[in-house]
């Protein structure tokens, strides 16, 4: 049965190849079995990045952070993935994270380097000669570009404006008129939104498109207020409409408070917005917002739920309670109820789905699943499940014992020896593929452990992998010089090259030596040009042969090449 590390390696394999499809069907499938693993989850945002799926890309780098903050790599699949989605602020914010934590990464160096050096190239850059929309600018205003805008929430706002609508249809009629829109605050401030340099969602929500018509005006900064024609509305529907508009001021007063930090001044605007218009659920989704940023949690719970509550009532969008129901959701997570915080993200996509929310929701699974994994550790509790896994063990019920020793790795996964006997009661139910995992394991937790040095090479041998027996058996010694295993190991190691392939078919020797050609060390040292000389040289110079077999790195080479039954001595 493969295990999860089997298709990792099938999928660099693939993905070394070009397979690209295979690579992520291979690392999805290594996901599926350890799904707590972040290197799987990098090396399948590297493959969806090669094959230009830049979302799935950022899906899998943020799930490989949240998995493992420590991981650099994380931190670069993200800002690459950020890149490719032309997001390069965003990409430049998670080089910039992952150099506070790791400031001597180059790959994160280069990076930024890269994505610096492409936001800062000027917008009007001279397109290529067949281009229909003449290249730089303009081409951000083809048919679609502009469908993707408006499938994006932060850009689809401005599609709605007529104005906008009308400079983007004269660009594509014009591309030489591109250069009139950049004197527009609103088409610059939509090709911000575009670039990903708008903010975050917190207190103040995006801008609403602007009426069909407005009059011109001097370079104004802010948006003329336009008067409505209230003449033919009842007294009722007056004075809701004057209330939505006292309650609306009150809230646009909060928001600029809110900007420049005034949280608790934001905080009364916007109390003051919700006793003129109790009915609107805003004002009560800015007020969690002010709270979630000054870390006040439990406050943000409170508001984003009266917020829900009101939404209903009031049949407000759903994608305004959805939203609410978000924020909320991240309150969770800050204050640690990952449980909780997965409901509410399950409940946000059910009022409305998104994109983002979606990311958060699998993050939130995946830090979870850590989590929980973490909460299961128990030192004391491992070590009774090892001894009861030694005694099916002693009992020859293996079966049990994996399961026994599974459990007690659960418990303690840093624990090399527990480790080692998994791989030891593996090998008796024949999953010398689950052994070597393991095995390995034991040395990346405890490289000085020679009984799993011993069972590496136990291992190796099964699979007749004698040249890598032999180092592993040697690597043992070196530690241990009187270990008796490893010298047995060795000694059996070496009968079976000396003598073994004597009574071994020619279809086992091709067998063999096919197996051996897949080592990378083994491609290594038969690409080497001085290695393929000595190697003609026995059959054409033999003077010559032994001669550069006095070389003790020669040396080394050709006897692993016979060990791994590349080359047959006669």
């Amino acid at each position: 049965m493969s295990t999860a590390e089997d298709f990792k390696a099938a999928g660099n394999a693939a993905l070394q190849a070009g397979k690209i499809s295979d690579a992520i069907q291979n690392y999805t499938k290594a996901i599926n079995l350890d799904g707590a693993n972040h290197v799987y989850y990098s090396n399948r945002s590297a493959a969806y990045l090669k094959k230009g799926d830049g979302h799935n890309a950022l899906e899998d780098a943020n799930a490989c952070i949240a998995l493992n903050p420590q991981f650099a790599k994380g931190y670069s699949r993200k800002g690459a993935a950020l890149h490719a989605l032309k997001r390069y602020n965003d990409s430049i914010a998670a080089y910039n994270e992952g150099l506070e934590k790791f400031p001597d990464d180059a790959g994160l160096k280069k990076g930024l380097e890269d994505v610096t050096r492409e936001k800062d190239q000027p917008f009007m850059a001279a397109g290529g000669g067949s281009d229909p929309m003449g290249g730089g600018l303009a081409g951000l205003f083809s048919p679609q570009m502009v469908a993707q805008m408006a499938m994006d929430p932060k850009t689809r706002p401005y599609l709605q404006d007529p104005d906008i609508m009308a400079k983007i249809k004269m660009v594509q009629q014009n591309p030489s008129m591109v250069q009139t829109i950049l004197t527009d605050p609103k088409m610059m401030q939509m090709l911000g939104a575009m670039m990903g340099q708008d903010d975050d969602d917190d207190a103040a929500p995006a801008p609403a498109p602007s009426p069909a018509k407005k009059p011109k005006e001097e370079k104004e900064p802010e948006p003329m207020e336009v008067e409505e024609d209230w003449s033919n509305l009842s007294p009722e529907e007056r004075e809701k409409k004057e209330t939505e508009k006292k309650a609306r001021l009150k809230k646009e007063e909060g928001n600029n408070l809110y900007k420049d930090k005034k949280f608790d001044e934001a905080l009364a605007a916007y109390d003051e917005a919700i006793a003129i218009d109790p009915t609107n659920m805003t004002f009560l989704s800015n007020k969690a917002a002010v709270y979630f940023t000054q870390k006040k949690y439990d406050e943000c719970i409170e508001q984003c739920m009266k917020a829900i509550e009101v939404g209903k009532e009031f049949k407000a969008s759903f994608d305004e309670r959805a939203k609410a129901l978000t924020r909320c959701a991240k309150a969770y997570q800050k204050k640690g109820d990952l449980g909780k915080a997965i409901e509410l993200c399950e409940a946000s996509q059910l009022e409305s789905y998104s994109k983002d929310t979606q990311r958060l929701l699998k993050s939130l699974e995946l830090e979870k699943k850590k989590k929980d994994a973490m909460d299961y550790q128990d030192a004391e509790k491992a070590e009774e499940a090892k001894q009861r896994g030694n005694e099916f063990f002693r009992q020859k019920d293996f079966a049990k014992a994996v399961a026994e020793y599974e459990e007690a790795v659960k418990r303690s996964p840093k624990d090399a020896a527990i480790r080692n006997n998994l791989a030891a009661a593996l090998t008796k139910i024949m999953d010398f593929n689950g052994a070597k995992t393991q095995v390995e394991k034991a040395l990346e937790l405890d490289p000085k452990y020679v009984k799993a040095w011993t069972r590496k090479g136990d291992i190796e041998f099964a699979f007749k992998e004698y040249h890598k027996a032999m180092d592993s058996y040697k690597q043992g010694l070196e530690l241990d010089p009187d270990n008796v295993a490893c010298k047995q190991g060795l000694q059996k190691t070496q009968q079976q090259i000396t003598y073994g392939r004597a009574t071994m078919t020619e279809e086992q020797k091709k067998e063999q030596a096919a197996h051996a050609m897949a080592d990378p060390e083994i491609q290594s040292i038969l690409s080497d040009p001085v290695v393929q000389q000595v190697l003609r040289d026995f059959g054409e110079n033999p003077n010559a042969a032994q001669q550069a077999m006095r070389d003790q790195g020669m040396r080394a080479k050709i006897n692993k090449l016979i060990a791994a039954g590349i080359i047959e001595t006669r």
